[in-house]
């Protein structure tokens, strides 16, 4: 079994984590125990947690699926059902979902009655490699992404890679975007297996999940509230989320998933990359084609990518107004904090949309 201890609690993965699960909950007695899953996961993932989960479970709520419902609504929902079904101050809600469902949970968890244990279950590849670290919970105000929220981290988080098997295939790759972003700001090594990820090889899935989890953590740890290094982790999310918040405001066209979208930002910005910072050209070159031979592209109109740069002024990581990037000198050197034109996202968005594979 694989560990990492965190402030208030720790990440358990592999053989020996669902015992490690067990102990835990005989250790602190909780008064009651809820399980929070969405419509999905309470299909396809509670029967899993069922068979590995010993403890006495008092109720299972069940939220609707997606990022739509990851609002202040479905909070009230939870609080109201948590209050009628008796919890207390010395309950445990475990969220059993990805990361709308850990978010979410978290969230719901960390304000009812000023706060109670929770732990995430996460069952997404993206939850399991992003969610599942560092303590970020909330929601969505509006399409505008986790402009609600606070920072507190789960009483444990169990990293089962066997939930994998009952995701589709574009949450897997979602998930894989996640991944790549780790490669762009730690090592090229792992950039390019994140691009070998293969279900199943079961080995090689759980080595690559600890390994972004790892790193994570080990940026986190220096940096726990967002000061300076952990604002590397928001490479391809300063355009992925204002993408992301686009078209979820968009009627009759498709959300992207979380990882879709960053997909796109990261293409974006490592071109912003190359213009500002000197990011290697045949780099930029190499890994757009790598990203768009994962992930299809996307059609962006003039009035969309208008739309897009008026987003970027929800973006948190905004000071005095100002938009402010992670950008790359090279995989694993980067620089935050950085301002960017709108003429040159605009070139960004041009590159992306007239890129062809050699």
């Amino acid at each position: 079994m694989k560990i990492i201890n965190q402030d208030q609690g720790a990440i358990y993965c592999g053989n020996g984590a669902w015992g490690a699960l067990e102990q835990l909950l005989v250790a602190a007695k909780p008064s009651k125990v809820f399980v929070l899953t969405d419509e999905n996961t309470h299909i396809h993932c509670l029967p899993y947690f069922n068979f590995n989960f010993t403890h006495t479970i008092d109720h299972v709520f069940k939220i609707p699926q997606g990022e739509i419902h990851k609002n202040i609504a479905t909070c009230l929902d939870i609080w109201n059902g948590l209050s009628n079904f008796g919890a207390d101050r010395h309950s445990i809600l475990i969220n059993l979902g990805g990361g709308v469902v850990t978010d979410l949970g978290g969230f719901a968890a960390s304000t009812y009655q000023r706060g109670i244990s929770f732990i995430n279950i996460p069952t997404s590849l993206l939850a399991m490699v992003d969610a599942s670290v560092g303590g970020k919970n909330g929601v969505d105000l509006g399409a505008l992404k986790n402009q609600i929220g606070i920072i507190k981290n789960p009483k444990a988080v169990i990293v089962d890679a066997a939930f994998l098997n009952s995701l589709p295939n574009n949450h897997i790759l979602s998930g894989m975007a996640e991944m790549i972003k780790h490669g762009f700001i730690s090592s090229e090594n792992y950039l390019n297996e994140s691009f070998r990820f293969n279900l199943k090889n079961t080995q090689q899935v759980e080595a690559l999940i600890w390994e972004s989890i790892v790193f994570k953590n080990s940026v986190i740890t220096k940096d726990p509230n967002e000061k300076g290094l952990r604002k590397i982790l928001n490479f391809g999310h300063t355009l992925g989320h204002a993408i992301e918040s686009y078209f979820l405001r968009q009627s009759g066209i498709n959300s992207l998933l979380h990882g879709e979208a960053i997909a796109i930002g990261m293409v974006l910005e490592l071109y912003i990359s190359h213009e500002l910072l000197h990011f290697p050209l045949k780099k930029l070159a190499l890994y757009t084609s790598k990203i768009l031979g994962v992930f299809p592209k996307q059609s962006f109109t003039k009035e969309a990518v208008e739309e897009i740069i008026k987003l970027l002024s929800f973006d948190k990581k905004n000071r005095g107004g100002k938009v402010l990037f992670v950008l790359l000198e090279d995989i694993g050197q980067f620089q935050w904090n950085l301002e960017v034109s709108n003429n040159l996202i605009e070139a960004a968005f041009k590159f992306y949309e007239n890129f062809v594979a050699e």
